[in-house]
């Protein structure tokens, strides 16, 4: 039993730390990079479709994306799905390529994602510490059932705190490394 909530605990934990990676994608710096665009839904034939499906996102340069998309009359509507994604991107249709420049972030603007990126970060390990408290109280619950003693349940619990200081530690280097990815000029 006490392994099962250790398992699940730490399983839990990592999804934590993996949504807040996926968070992080989304928060731009001011290189091209294409998991900007993992977001971006485009209107194919009447059906929302990732953007990935649609066209292939390649780097060009360091401030530049470029893609190549896979039906041709569709060229309009990814361009279109870029602008309404809300993302501050302009994209540039070259005949059948369309290159998408990345403006260069300003001090201000590198604050306010620097702002989100802590929020996320925040969010993550409040998730983390919502996980050890329900672990804790799963434990908690099997005290009273007498299925394990009350050493048990102490051991188990530390066991759990040391799952939750590593998973709140690697909140922590994602949120540095985040932060000197954006404020990198």
């Amino acid at each position: 039993m006490i392994n099962e909530i250790k398992k699940d605990t730490q399983a839990r934990m990592h999804k934590s730390v993996e949504s807040l990676q996926h968070a992080f994608a989304k928060i731009r710096t001011g290189r091209a990079h294409p998991g900007i665009l993992d977001t971006v839904m485009v209107s194919y034939y009447g059906n929302d479709t990732p953007l990935c499906q649609v066209a292939n996102v390649t780097v060009e340069d360091s401030r530049t994306l470029a893609l190549s998309v896979f039906d041709k009359s569709m060229i309009q509507a990814v361009e279109k799905a870029i602008l309404m994604a809300d993302l501050g991107l302009n994209p540039a249709t070259s005949g059948t390529t369309i290159r998408v420049p990345m403006p260069a972030l300003t001090e201000e603007t590198r604050k306010g994602y620097t702002k989100q990126a802590r929020q996320e970060s925040e969010h993550a390990r409040v998730a983390v510490r919502n996980i050890r408290r329900d672990a804790l109280a799963q434990l908690k619950d099997l005290v009273k059932e007498k299925e394990i003693s009350e050493d048990e349940e102490r051991r188990a619990a530390d066991d759990i705190q040391k799952i939750t200081d590593h998973a709140i530690e690697e909140v922590d280097k994602l949120l540095v490394a985040k932060e000197a990815d954006l404020m990198a000029v």
